[in-house]
């Protein structure tokens, strides 16, 4: 079976990223024994990775370098903003346990878009929080191996991602 749309893959890999200053320097390690799994085709992939995998069957290697521009684009200030604190308290109190610098939290936008934020500083302001991607103004190098291809279910392809042991996971 190859890689190709409506497939789950399941892929280990090795990430560096360049800033452009520093030389390329270790991100994360995919294992294989906890491998990463996506539906191929649906968009939540890098184009460029998807293109360097597409076509390859399990046990294929792949290798592809993806600039910052057609990764996740540069850093950008707009991205940041200042949140009241009100809107993190858990029925009507302070919840201490999700206000950390450093935490990462899924929030939506006033169009009900998904969006991941991190929380930077805490001050009399509010919370100041980073919503641009972690890899954001990186250049990316990815090294990895297809560990297994399978058909997709109806209902992922239908809900557009993979679903994991038993069912629906989110």
């Amino acid at each position: 079976m190859k890689a190709e749309k409506n497939k789950v893959l399941a892929v280990s890999y090795e990430l560096h990223v360049d800033d452009g200053e520093n030389g390329k320097e270790f991100f994360e390690k995919v294992e294989k024994d906890k491998p990463f799994q996506f539906l191929f085709g649906t968009g939540h992939v890098l184009p460029a990775l998807e293109a360097a995998i597409e076509g390859k069957a399990a046990g294929e290697s792949f290798e592809v370098f993806i600039d910052f521009e057609n990764a996740y684009g540069d850093y950008d200030e707009s991205k940041k903003a200042i949140v009241p604190k009100s809107n993190f308290k858990d029925n009507g109190k302070k919840n201490a346990d999700m206000l950390k610098v450093g935490k990462v939290i899924p929030m939506k936008d006033d169009q009900g878009n998904q969006l991941r934020g991190e929380i930077t500083k805490i001050d009399y302001k509010g919370v100041h929080m980073d919503f641009n991607s972690p890899l954001a103004g990186l250049d990316l190098y990815f090294k990895g191996e297809i560990i297994s291809i399978r058909e997709a279910d109806p209902e992922e392809i239908d809900h557009g991602h993979v679903h994991g042991p038993g069912g629906h996971q989110h």
